[in-house]
């Protein structure tokens, strides 16, 4: 790398800055990125949809000796196969009707930097032979003209499709899949990267607070949903459904309870903590032939709840003595579900989201209150 592109050198240092994550996946792909970068090879990249193949274009270019000149994108799949070829190699005027003045294309644009061809799975077969042409030669001519022009441009190719299978159907052309595959590189979808869902869900509220859009904080309940959850739209349906968070739960903590349905896991939602499954198992298990309505039977009056006086002798701290009933039918509630909160919550007649924040208000936990509460009602 020159000396001169100062550009590429700091983008090179940075490159966790802006490709975010702690997972082996995405460390693998930083350093390919940091390698391949500096060189001017035709990168292929593969993924699905919403994994950030874009960004790593850029990023690429960015680290790149072209990175002072253009970054110019395109959509192979978006641009009717009538306007394509106009698209990528511009045309003269009177090409065409409506041609009422030269333009240049995309790769003109690009001259000097990189040509960023998205999702080239989707380029009509008949214009696949075109760019095969220009990428062999770095020849072009416009459409209505016969000057060639050279061009000199990096390309980085992306596709959500399987290439080698679409040669195999007869729908890509091998000679051009073999002109494009001079570095593939792969690019892991967020289910096999789990380890960097919250860095990007944080990543995002950060964004989101600096345009001043509000600010949310993901409680880890659910952040355990999220971890469970497919995301079919990868790291762009992450990013959309933080956004929606922020506008539903300004300055706001979210629960489990606040994420929409389809993100919140069958099994997490039976409880919040891990061994808790177990534990109704083991419950269901005891109580065997017992109807399954006792679990959910109103709570008897608590035997470790403070008497109440019949009257009263002396000034009593009635705060204290509320906040002490409170606590002692909460454990009562939670110890007859088996500690699933959400079932406690039911049986106290309160949103799971208010249980759990009283809870954590009297330091309540299961493997202390539990015993305590079964050595009182033994008495």
């Amino acid at each position: 790398m020159t000396a001169k592109n100062t550009t590429a050198q700091r983008h090179l240092k940075h490159l966790d800055r802006r490709l975010v994550g702690v997972s082996d996946a995405i460390a693998n792909v930083r350093t390919l990125v940091s390698k391949v970068a500096p060189t001017d090879a035709t990168v292929l990249l593969q993924g699905e949809s919403g994994t950030g193949k874009e960004v790593i274009a850029r990023l690429i270019h960015d680290c790149s000796e072209r990175a002072d000149g253009p970054f110019i994108p395109v959509n192979c799949g978006a641009i009717p196969s009538e306007l394509l070829e106009s698209e990528l190699f511009g045309h003269e005027k009177g090409a065409f009707t409506g041609a009422v003045s030269a333009r240049k294309g995309r790769f003109e644009l690009a001259e000097g930097g990189t040509l960023f061809l998205d999702e080239i799975g989707d380029m009509p077969y008949e214009m696949q032979v075109k760019l095969l042409r220009v990428l062999q030669e770095r020849v072009f001519e416009r459409v209505g003209g016969g000057k060639a022009i050279k061009c000199n441009v990096r390309i980085i190719a992306a596709t959500h499709q399987h290439l080698e299978q679409q040669v195999e159907d007869g729908k890509f052309r091998m000679d051009l899949y073999y002109r494009l595959n001079v570095f593939p590189l792969d690019v892991p979808a967020l289910r096999d990267r789990t380890a960097d869902i919250a860095v990007l869900a944080q990543r995002f509220i950060d964004s989101f607070s600096e345009q001043g859009r509000g600010l949310v904080r993901l409680e880890a309940d659910a952040m355990a949903h999220l971890r469970v959850y497919q995301w079919p739209g990868n790291v762009r349906e992450l990013g959309n459904l933080i956004e929606r968070l922020i506008i539903l739960n300004t300055d706001k903590s979210v629960f489990a309870a606040d994420l929409p349905a389809k993100y919140q896991s069958t099994e997490l939602a039976i409880a919040d903590r891990p061994d808790s499954v177990e534990l109704l198992v083991d419950q269901l298990t005891e109580i065997e032939s017992e109807d399954l309505s006792a679990l959910f039977a109103p709570a008897p009056t608590s035997p470790i709840a403070p008497p109440m006086p019949s009257h009263l002798d002396e000034p009593i701290d009635l705060k204290q003595h509320m906040a002490d009933t409170e606590r002692a039918l909460i454990i009562s509630a939670l110890d007859q579900t088996g500690w699933v909160n959400a079932h406690a919550a039911k049986l106290l007649t309160l949103q799971r989201t208010t249980l759990v924040e009283k809870m954590r208000k009297y330091d309540i936990k299961q493997e202390t209150d539990s015993s305590e509460f079964r050595r009182a009602a033994a008495k």
